[in-house]
């Protein structure tokens, strides 16, 4: 197995990145699988404790004996919002996984790619991530980016990091946000408590989100466009969550579940702006509220009438 190291894990320790994909199996037989050899950073044994960096290739094994993984190509819908024949932009609903990890191989995003687009997927970042240039949480939907060869993928992977792709988001925010814009700047890294999550803490990574509140709901929530500069792990959730105001319904960060009850946080990517691939040509997409956020802001809108 390989896997390429792209900016969402750096920094993270080799042991806990692989406990993550191996959530079944102790973190202390990891330990001992990284000591034995059995993990390969470029080619080389580390600790457990080595730090990741950008782009660093993760080889190893399956570290878990008695389970074969294979990836299986699946007959899931797909909804297509623009495609040539170097990339594509799908609309992925939330509720599903943007690829697979060990314990869940299947009804992700890549399994339905390989079914719609076999071998014309880049395989830069390992077969678990064919096509993915960069992810969106299981319970964010909207816009996405796929690359169907390793040089496009080598293009979006580097727009992305000049910060020449204009990423939006809409989401319904808990309680009352202050300020009619803002622009949150505060560093992200791993949350020592729980490793699942991130936190705003000193030693973390430069994060910079843009925020404009679109709709007031009383003192109970707020509907807000955000914009991404950097693209750090769970960095909305985050940067919302410090704030007091959390995404709606978002319990990881503290939102709590709302009156409106939804498939957890209520997030979308409904925005994105690029060059397409070795042209000039501007890319602008934009795609209405899905199902969830839908939801909510009738609830709420009903309720001001």
């Amino acid at each position: 197995m390989l896997l390429i190291i792209d900016e969402n894990s750096i920094n993270t320790r080799l042991d806990l990145f692989l406990s993550q994909l191996y959530d079944g199996i102790s973190r202390s037989k990891i330990q001992t699988a990284i000591k034995a050899g059995k993990v390969l950073i470029n080619g080389d044994i580390k600790k457990p404790s080595y730090a990741l960096k950008f782009d660093d290739r993760v080889e190893f094994e399956n570290l878990e004996p008695d389970k074969i993984i294979e990836l299986e190509a699946q007959d899931i819908a797909l909804e297509v919002i623009w495609e040539d024949e170097n990339m594509a932009v799908i609309n992925k609903p939330s509720g599903m996984l943007t690829h697979p990890t060990f314990l869940e191989t299947s009804g992700t995003l890549v399994n339905a790619l390989l079914y719609k687009y076999g071998d014309n997927l880049s395989d830069t970042n390992g077969e678990f991530r064919r096509g993915i240039v960069h992810r969106l949480d299981r319970n964010t939907s909207g816009l996405l980016m796929i690359a169907k060869n390793n040089k496009t993928h080598e293009y979006l992977a580097n727009i992305i990091k000049e910060h020449k792709l204009t990423k939006k988001y809409h989401a319904v925010l808990k309680g009352f946000y202050p300020n009619e814009t803002d622009i949150i700047s505060e560093p992200i890294g791993r949350n020592n408590a729980n490793p699942k999550k991130m936190a705003v803490r000193p030693d973390g990574r430069p994060s910079l989100t843009k925020l404009k509140v679109l709709e007031h709901f009383a003192n109970e929530a707020t509907y807000v466009e955000l914009e991404l500069v950097t693209g750090r792990t769970h960095q909305i959730r985050v940067h919302t969550s410090f704030k007091k105001h959390p995404v709606y319904n978002d319990t990881l960060y503290g939102a709590g579940e709302g009156k409106v009850k939804t498939q957890e946080q209520v997030l979308q990517s409904f925005y994105l702006k690029f060059a397409k691939p070795f042209s000039s040509q501007i890319i602008e997409l934009e795609i209405g509220p899905d199902e969830k956020l839908s939801k909510v802001l009738n609830y709420f809108r009903s309720r001001s009438v």
